[in-house]
């Protein structure tokens, strides 16, 4: 028992547990599946200049959907060297939750060696994926594209 606490400290140590009550907890997923990519450039760059596409792709698997977005690049095929970043908007029903979120990939290739991250952007889910976080993971296999999408949403969202 406490007996002599201040008014403040009292108020403060009654909204803390509140406060932590209020925090959704969250639930791991994951989705497998492939998807289809059209890139259309904007305009034609010089070697070693930086390339503007605009990107649609075609989700089936795990994300049924769609997605936009806009890549900027730069590439030395005789290298095998470049580098590009890409936002995309996803817009579809993920498991069963209809929603849309946003990606972020950043992808660096040195020599053929390659290094690839792409995250789902904080704060960019809506509808019934408000909440997602999670990585997003790409497999090219004889030209097919393939991903993995690890991710966590609040418990109980769109559920």
């Amino acid at each position: 028992m406490i007996r002599h606490m201040s008014g403040a400290l009292l108020g403060l140590a009654l909204l803390v547990p509140a406060a932590q009550a209020q925090e959704p907890s969250m639930s791991a997923h994951s989705a497998t599946g492939s998807f289809t990519v059209q890139m259309v450039p904007q305009g034609e760059a010089e070697p070693g200049a930086h390339t503007r596409y605009v990107i649609t792709k075609t989700f089936s698997g795990g994300f049924e959907g769609s997605a936009s977005g806009e890549m900027l690049g730069v590439f030395d095929a005789q290298a095998g060297s470049g580098a590009y970043v890409l936002i995309e908007r996803l817009e579809g029903r993920l498991e069963g939750r209809e929603g849309a979120f946003s990606l972020v990939h950043r992808g660096v290739m040195d020599a053929g060696a390659q290094s690839l991250s792409i995250t789902i952007v904080p704060g960019s889910g809506g509808g019934a994926l408000t909440g997602i976080a999670g990585e997003f993971l790409l497999d090219i296999v004889d030209g097919a594209h393939n991903y993995s999408l690890a991710y966590t949403l609040p418990s109980g969202e769109g559920q």
